[in-house]
């Protein structure tokens, strides 16, 4: 199965990775006319509980816009009306802004694919992080991880509409990093995973991926 992506990059203008989800407040609520996929709320105000189809990501201090499927068509569409970013009480005109659009399969490889983390993982909700602590052994925690990655992609790949054939196969090279969101602090992971599922570069898995977490690309 194959899925389109466009990519929106900024390459002039930087700022703090943890600006990513204030990216994403202006962009949604600058275009919040234009569709809910800018924002992942419905009309009503209510969350809409999915893959998100625009993900906000701020990687070697750039910011990035990624559309997927949908979301492709949506950017390429507002691609010419983006003439500044305002993170705060900063004004960024915007003189330089690239945009790439390309396709790429979602499925299971025969072969294992490398990837790298560029921006820190969110793995655990509010019950396997109690699991995940209770856990003394190193290997009953990289155990945990495992299933828990497992489990994104299944997720991404339901909402992306692919059903997996094969059994997906991890393995795991991550540590532990602490990080603020919104004032609060989270445990995050860097590092790498190698796996038989094909994941597009830039795509985020795990926990708040349309604020910027967890973006793969191919290592």
């Amino acid at each position: 199965m194959k899925i389109k992506i466009t990519k929106i990059l900024f390459p002039e203008i930087k700022i703090s990775q943890r600006d990513s989800h204030k990216l994403r407040g202006y962009f949604g609520n600058f275009f919040k006319e234009e569709s809910p996929l800018l924002h992942n709320h419905f009309e009503n105000g209510e969350s809409k509980y999915c893959y998100p189809l625009v993900q906000y990501k701020v990687i070697k201090k750039n910011p990035i816009l990624i559309g997927i499927n949908e979301g492709s068509i949506l950017l390429n569409e507002l691609f010419l009306r983006i003439k500044e970013l305002v993170i705060e009480n900063n004004i960024y005109k915007i003189t330089d802004k690239q945009i790439e659009t390309w396709e790429n399969k979602l499925d299971i490889s025969n072969e294992m694919i490398k990837y790298k983390f560029h921006t820190l993982w969110l793995a655990l909700n509010q019950n396997n992080y109690k699991i995940y602590y209770s856990y003394v052994d190193d290997e009953d925690k990289e155990y945990l991880l495992k299933k828990i990655i497992i489990g994104n992609i299944l997720s991404m790949y339901k909402y992306l509409g692919f059903r997996a054939n094969k059994e997906i196969k991890i393995n795991l090279k991550v540590k532990e990093k602490i990080t603020k969101f919104k004032e609060q602090e989270m445990l995050g992971f860097s590092g790498y995973f190698s796996t038989n599922a094909i994941i597009p570069s830039y795509l985020g898995i795990g926990k708040s991926v349309s604020r910027g977490f967890g973006t793969v690309i191919e290592a």
